[in-house]
């Protein structure tokens, strides 16, 4: 009679069972790491907030009679659409930043998250100069129903693109004290989802508030 072949079930390692665990509590059944799903659903909600100031932007973009100012006097189309490719530039700038460490270039990477916070700064800064040259030209915030609805419209993504260079000027920090290494390269990825997002959101005000009649 044949042996009968008796086998001892095989235990994995500490650390080969705590891999399939410490994958599942970073990643969604979507394949998507909750990070990456958390600002996703962020920027759905954000695109809902614009949405709604956006509508109401087009409500009110004609100011009744003798309330300031109109847009036909007030908008500088050269100096905005300036503006607006800078801010579009930055987008390429962060794109290069991601690809450094994902390469982990992390040299290449300081100065690609430089260079995009510094032109969303000047984004800023134009848009600043704008705002006051409309102020001094009639255009309050409580001027007429087109000044409240532009300033609030334009305001509230001037906010974001400054949240957005604060993160920036965070990740590169971060990078300088040795905290940012490649396998963090998704939180770059993350902060550029981001950019990306404020950069599209700008192109779609620009068209919708500038060029349209």
């Amino acid at each position: 009679m044949a042996d009968t072949a008796t086998f001892e079930p095989v235990h994995e390692t500490g650390r080969d069972a705590a891999a399939p665990h410490a994958h599942i509590e970073h990643d969604t059944n979507t394949g998507i790491s909750n990070t990456k799903l958390a600002m996703w659903l962020f920027l759905g909600s954000e695109c809902l907030l614009f949405g709604a100031l956006l509508t109401t932007y087009l409500l009110y973009k004609n100011p009744l009679p003798g309330q300031g100012p109109t847009r036909e006097q007030l908008f500088d189309i050269p100096f905005t659409s300036a503006s607006s490719f800078v801010l579009l530039m930055s987008s390429l700038t962060m794109v290069l930043a991601v690809a450094a460490i994902e390469r982990s270039d992390h040299h290449r990477m300081r100065i690609w998250l430089g260079a995009t916070a510094v032109l969303g700064s000047l984004f800023i800064a134009g848009q600043i100069y704008e705002f006051t040259t409309f102020y001094a030209e009639g255009l309050g915030y409580t001027t007429s129903r087109f000044g409240s609805a532009f300033y609030t419209l334009t305001g509230f993504h001037g906010v974001h693109v400054t949240a957005g260079i604060i993160m920036l000027v965070s990740l590169l920090l971060w990078s300088l004290r040795g905290n940012l290494p490649e396998h963090r390269s998704e939180t770059v990825e993350v902060v550029g989802l981001y950019w990306h997002f404020v950069d599209v959101v700008w192109i779609v005000l620009f068209a919708v508030v500038y060029l349209i009649p």
